[in-house]
């Protein structure tokens, strides 16, 4: 129902497209430098790795320099990726675990009824008798189906599971996920 893509996140109000939404989107992290001529591993993070191609635009560190993709491949589980300004291992290790981004309005459109995760972090959770729940501060991947972790004002944090008997209505415009309190899933 949600992909995890992104949920490292740095908000940036202005030249967010649109209001509320951050302005980049991490991919993943710059780990070590790999071989002598200028690779990098990173860390990937994104559900959609194929964007990550030779040629294209990415950010890097927290002032978002940019950066063209010179080689990109896989190692494993890592990929190895290198950009025209660094040609040694010594140079591309000044980016050692800095986080990647890119523009968020880059990011792949989904199919219905599918979200980002940082669409769904802060919308208000309403039982369908209207009972407020708190407010959605993370999302768990557990595997088998995503968990909503909500936080109500006061007491314990609530886990619900992203399924259709709990899950009912996701509406971002009005900010809200609407959902089937089912005996057991309140502590």
């Amino acid at each position: 129902m949600t992909t995890s893509e992104d949920d490292q996140i740095q908000h940036k109000p202005a030249g967010s497209p649109n209001q509320g939404e951050p302005a980049f989107l991490a991919v993943g992290k710059l780990r070590k430098p790999h071989g002598v001529l200028g690779e990098i591993s990173m860390e990937v993070w994104t559900d959609f790795p194929e964007r990550l191609i030779v040629g294209s635009p990415v950010f890097i560190g927290p002032q978002y320099r940019p950066f063209t993709i010179r080689s990109c491949r896989w190692n494993k589980d890592m990929l190895l990726i290198s950009f025209p300004e660094f040609n040694t291992p010594e140079a591309v290790g000044m980016l050692r675990n800095e986080l990647v981004y890119v523009p968020s309005d880059d990011r792949p459109q989904l199919g219905e009824g599918e979200y980002y995760h940082h669409q769904l972090i802060g919308l208000r959770v309403i039982t369908e008798m209207g009972e407020n729940l708190g407010e959605i501060v993370e999302i768990l991947e557990t595997g088998s189906n995503d968990v909503l972790v909500v936080q109500p004002e006061h007491g314990p944090e609530l886990l619900l599971p992203v399924v259709d008997s709990v899950v009912l209505n996701i509406d971002l415009e009005a900010g809200e996920v609407r959902v089937n309190l089912m005996a057991g899933l309140r502590p």
